[in-house]
């Protein structure tokens, strides 16, 4: 099946996912060999963030624009989606699934406008796609293996994210992800990995991760595992707990840059899980026009080799 865009598809006037639409706005559910090319989708989520922005509550959830749902051998091609209300585009339960020269678009204001989101799939590959947003440019979900992410400029933008995970009781892990050749400008983090701080006995976990041939440009966290990710308590008894997300065998290759902030390399792991088999080769970070950067680590081990800026602290 293919899908052919030509011109503009504008989301309905008004709150969508406020009725029985169930926050969503273009689906394609259970289709085998699809392609998706060319064209723009416009969300039309101003009004939506406004009504969060005043913070008088009663705001819908909102509509993600794009989702793919079990499905295989899918192609997204050229599309330009701008200002969602949620999540621009959601891949979740799918395999062999490749989205190239995508173009994502929101304000840096925007709440949960994540760009790419990739959840419970396989042999997922984004490449060559250019995304400004107010959330995570990409973000990865449990249950997702196989993903490769290629040539992606972000910013603005919380980064590209691991996580978070542990939030549910029961949650698939995240294995064999390669971000390469990403460029991040002005963005809240650059490469980021993110659990719960709390014991959900999920059994998920994070290994198998390759971050290589990054350029930062003014980015408050260029490398960042926060295994003490606890937004807005809800009663869930973090932060006075550990994370129970193992992370292993997560490597830094040629990482360079400059960092907004004079700690550019953070490594916050649990207690109970420490971080084991992380590796740092040739990382070159300054701050501030040139001035030295430091690395904070908790829990953390694993191997550093080449020129490091900031030194290792592992």
């Amino acid at each position: 099946m293919t899908v052919q865009i030509d011109g503009t598809l504008v989301a309905p006037s008004g709150y969508t996912g406020s009725d029985s639409s169930g926050g969503e706005w273009i689906v394609f559910d259970h289709v085998d060999g699809l392609t998706v090319s060319g064209g723009t989708l416009d969300g039309r989520g101003e009004s939506l963030w406004a009504c969060k922005a005043a913070g008088h509550g009663g705001c819908p959830d909102g509509a993600t624009s794009v989702k793919v749902l079990n499905s295989r051998d899918v192609l997204i091609s050229g599309v330009k989606s701008v200002n969602s209300e949620l999540y621009h585009v959601v891949i979740d339960g799918c395999e062999g699934v490749t989205v190239q020269n995508a173009r994502i678009v929101a304000p840096g204001s925007s709440p949960n406008t994540d760009g790419i989101h990739v959840q419970s799939s396989s042999a997922v590959t984004i490449t060559g796609a250019s995304i400004q947003t107010g959330d995570d440019c990409i973000s990865v979900g449990p249950g997702t293996t196989n993903l490769r992410v290629e040539h992606v400029s972000c910013g603005p933008g919380h980064g590209i994210s691991i996580g978070s995970l542990g939030k549910e009781s029961e949650e698939r892990g995240v294995e064999n992800v390669t971000v390469s050749g990403a460029a991040f400008v002005g963005t809240e983090n650059g490469l980021r990995i993110k659990t719960w701080g709390r014991a959900a006995r999920s059994g998920a976990y994070v290994r198998g991760v390759v971050f290589e041939h990054a350029l930062m440009r003014d980015v408050s966290n260029p490398i960042i595992i926060d295994q003490n990710y606890c937004p807005n308590d809800g009663g869930h008894g973090c932060p006075h707990q550990s994370s129970d997300i193992q992370i292993s065998g997560v490597t830094y290759t040629d990482i360079q840059g400059s960092s907004a902030s004079q700690v550019a390399v953070t490594f916050d792991c649990s207690a109970s899980k420490p971080c084991s088999g992380l590796g740092l080769q040739d990382i070159k970070l300054t701050f501030d026009g040139g001035k030295p950067v430091e690395a904070t680590c908790q829990h953390a081990d694993g191997t550093a080799s080449g020129v490091l800026m900031p030194p290792s602290c592992l």
